[in-house]
């Protein structure tokens, strides 16, 4: 037996024994205090430990010294750090672990008289993490100098665990304090989140919380456990079968494909791992899973990737679900759901969603959710209005509750007053009309009162939105994004895979135009199997036509995809995140090669081919006159460029919602970019949010913009708007404002919308 298989040998007997003491301890007489620190004596004694303390999280997210074995008593009740604050505050705000040799070194340390700590040199603590909250932080400190082994950091954690559940049961700090604090109840509130699938609803709240209460944490039987976990795994694979096999008539393409690849986390060799070594250590394995999801909760909280913390929220299904299996106590809401029904959770993960009867639910509301969640695609897909990052909703609730959600814009009323519920009844009476309106619509064209024909396109990135084509009246397709197939595998798809997904949008266009955009993934846009670069600011960083050019076979084998997927038809190609003319020339060369090489093989290629990209980069407004001779057409990404033009972070709310779209500094840049094109005979098109709001699409028309791509929500409000408008009073209008100082025209051209009988509901 060599020294490192004696080693590891050892340090699981001292887990196994340890972890036993302590289930001795959390089963014994005495208080909550009382059993805290025979825990700290027990730990320092087990671990060779000089020190060993226990910080309990109070309200205000300070945290209170409760028990300690080698740190000064009297220093017990009295040493409080707020969260952020010394290394124990540290360890909190960051919800992970740290081993320090030289602790007193640290920039974070903070020096506690009263701790008598001097003589400690090293310290590891780790955060006691319940429910994805920190409830406390455990330490233990040495008075030399020493490295801590990742065993031992791995240890401590699983006594944290345990620890973690004498806090929860409200014994050391009460229940109340530690708990969210809510709003008063009864009272009629609106709450604001963000818009993840459109349309309104009204019903009852029905509050997702399947908390499952471990009863045992401690095992001796340590391949009992392990059995236990195998068959939960096994029976979990089993249910998502199931649900793949019932789900497979109403949920299809992307939407499907995202179940597919959350069947894979379950079978994941390291997630199985993490949760047998934590069973060797003496846990149960119930205590297993909640230990391992508390260590995936606290990684991701830290990173604001959303396609990874949209890994997180499938996680947290999934570790639900084991526990549901381990401990035989399944939630029954599905068989209870009332017929209008509103979903209220902090995360939930598709498989969740499509555990209820669907037809009943009329809305979906998140604490958390971004518009890249699993959950808020497949419920678009079944067209469920969603409404994320409303935080704290689930405090402010109780089950049954009534509301109103408008998913258009981001709004909960909660226990909506009179007033409130006839504007529903209202708008929902104006939904009818649009929908009536439709009909009307849709064989009638873009064209103004005027007589200027503004073309009108769909945008499209899921398979669902192709079936918007033929009832809208669409022209075409004026963006499909190829990235959200690519989100939602497991991994990068073969150029098989990909001119299978590209050829069903050449068959459901059905020989209408299609502008399709190649890869525009980074930034805020990761694959779940592409490597985090650790970048400051993403959104600046590598992203798009960038990581094309630098993995130019990446960039190849899409465009083979697409143009064997085309096979001879006519469509428009647009790169994104262009930045230089030299980007956009390097870019058509790389296309040429796969033009050259299908024609060498005696395969068709499109006779006609426009190619184009997306202006979302300032700095190829300066670069117009000698762009256009290189392009057929130009496409405005409003949501970026104007990110970039006003140096405001889109997914920041603080600064976010501080500049508009209709400042006179963005028209004018706009007029410009308009006038431009045509007198070049190249078209110019806004497929950004920007072109979906009727507002703000009027504006564009005014400004010389005659092609619009639009979300399929909002095609119809948006054609009726150009039916009911004159573009040349408008267009001088806007000469007499773009010079203006105001830092919005959006109430003078809404007054001027009024004023001219222009239709903007």
């Amino acid at each position: 037996m060599n020294l490192l298989t004696a080693a590891f040998q050892g340090a699981v007997l001292t887990a196994r024994r340890l972890m036993r003491r302590l289930r001795d301890v959390m089963a014994g007489s005495g208080s909550a205090e009382v059993r805290l620190n025979k825990i700290v004596h027990l730990i320092a004694a087990e671990l060779h430990a000089d020190v060993c303390s226990c910080y309990v999280m109070r309200a205000g997210e300070v945290l209170e010294l409760f028990a300690t074995h080698g740190l000064r008593q009297e220093a017990v009740h009295k040493t409080r750090l707020r969260s952020g604050e010394g290394i124990v505050g540290d360890i909190a705000a960051k919800m992970q672990p740290l081993a320090l040799a030289n602790a007193q070194a640290h920039p974070h340390f903070a020096y506690r008289p009263e701790t008598g700590e001097e003589p400690f040199q090293s310290m590891m603590g780790v955060p006691i993490l319940r429910g994805g909250r920190v409830r406390g932080v455990l330490t233990i400190q040495h008075k030399e100098r020493r490295q801590y082994r990742e065993d031992e950091i791995e240890l401590l954690e699983t006594i944290g665990m345990v620890v973690a559940e004498l806090i929860a049961a409200g014994e050391l700090v009460s229940a109340g304090e530690i708990s969210p604090a809510g709003d008063p109840l009864l009272l009629p509130q609106r709450l604001e989140g963000l818009s993840l699938s459109p349309g309104m609803a009204a019903g009852r709240a029905v509050l997702h919380k399947p908390q499952i209460t471990i009863r045992e944490m401690v095992s001796d039987n340590a391949d009992a456990e392990l059995t236990r976990l195998h068959e939960a795994i096994a029976a979990l694979l089993n249910e998502l079968d199931k649900i793949l096999g019932t789900s497979s008539g109403g949920i299809q393409g992307e939407s499907r494909e995202i179940l597919e690849t959350y069947k894979v986390f379950a079978s994941d060799h390291g997630w199985l791992t993490k949760h047998e070594d934590a069973i060797k250590q003496g846990l149960t394995a119930e205590a297993a899973v909640q230990k391992v999801q508390n260590d995936y909760s606290a990684r991701f909280s830290q990173i604001n990737d959303p396609m990874i913390k949209e890994k997180a929220a499938d996680l947290d299904d999934l570790a639900t679900r084991m526990l549901q299996h381990l401990t035989g106590r399944h939630t029954t809401a599905a068989s209870t759901l009332p017929e209008d029904a509103i979903l209220i959770a902090r995360t939930l993960g598709p498989a969740e969603l499509l555990d209820y009867d669907t037809r009943k639910i009329r809305g979906l509301i998140l604490e958390s959710g971004t518009s890249a969640s699993h959950v808020a695609i497949v419920a678009k897909a079944l067209d469920i209005p969603v409404i994320g990052q409303c935080g704290g909703i689930l405090s402010r609730l109780e089950p049954l509750d009534p509301l109103i959600i408008d998913g258009t814009r981001g709004i909960v009323y909660v226990r909506p007053n009179e007033d409130v519920q006839e504007q529903f009844v209202h708008s929902m009476a104006l939904k009818q009309e649009r929908a009536f309106m439709l009909n009307e619509l849709r064989d009638l064209p873009g064209t103004t009162r005027d007589a200027v024909d503004i073309s009108l396109m769909l945008n499209c990135g899921l398979a669902v939105d192709f079936d918007h084509l033929q009832p809208t009246g669409a022209d075409g397709v004026g963006l499909y994004r190829t990235e959200i197939p690519f989100m939602v595998r497991g991994s990068f798809p073969n150029v098989e895979q990909q001119a299978q997904i590209y050829r069903y949008a050449f068959a459901r266009t059905e020989g209408k135009a299609l502008t399709i955009r190649t890869l525009d993934v980074g930034g805020d846009k990761m694959l779940p199997y592409q490597t985090d670069q650790g970048e400051e600011n993403p959104a600046l960083g590598w992203r798009a036509i960038r990581i094309g050019l630098d993995r130019p076979s990446m960039l190849r084998q899409q465009l083979r995809a697409i143009l064997e997927a085309a096979d001879g038809r006519p469509f428009n190609l647009m790169f994104p995140m262009i930045a230089t003319i030299a980007e956009l020339i390097e870019s058509k060369k790389i296309l040429q090669l796969e033009i050259d090489r299908r024609t060498a093989c005696g395969k068709v290629v499109p006779e006609k081919l426009r190619i184009g990209l997306m202006m979302e980069v300032p700095s190829l407004i300066w670069q117009v006159p000698g762009l256009l001779p290189h392009v057929d057409f130009l496409s405005i990404g409003s949501n970026d460029l104007l990110q970039y033009f006003f140096a405001a972070d889109r997914t920041n709310p603080l600064v976010s919602r501080r500049y508009d779209p209709l400042s006179p500094a963005f028209l004018l840049l706009i007029r410009e970019m308009a006038a431009m094109c045509n007198t070049a005979g190249k078209s110019l098109s806004v497929c950004g949010e920007m072109a979906s709001r009727p507002l703000e699409a009027m504006t564009l028309v005014g400004l010389g913009v005659r092609m619009l791509s639009i979300s399929p929500s909002a095609f119809v409000p948006i054609k009726a708007m150009v039916r009911s408008m004159d573009v040349k009073p408008l267009s001088d209008y806007l000469t007499t404002q773009l010079l203006r100082p105001d830092a919005s025209l959006r109430q003078k051209l809404t007054d001027f919308a009024r004023d001219h009988g222009v239709l903007l509901t």
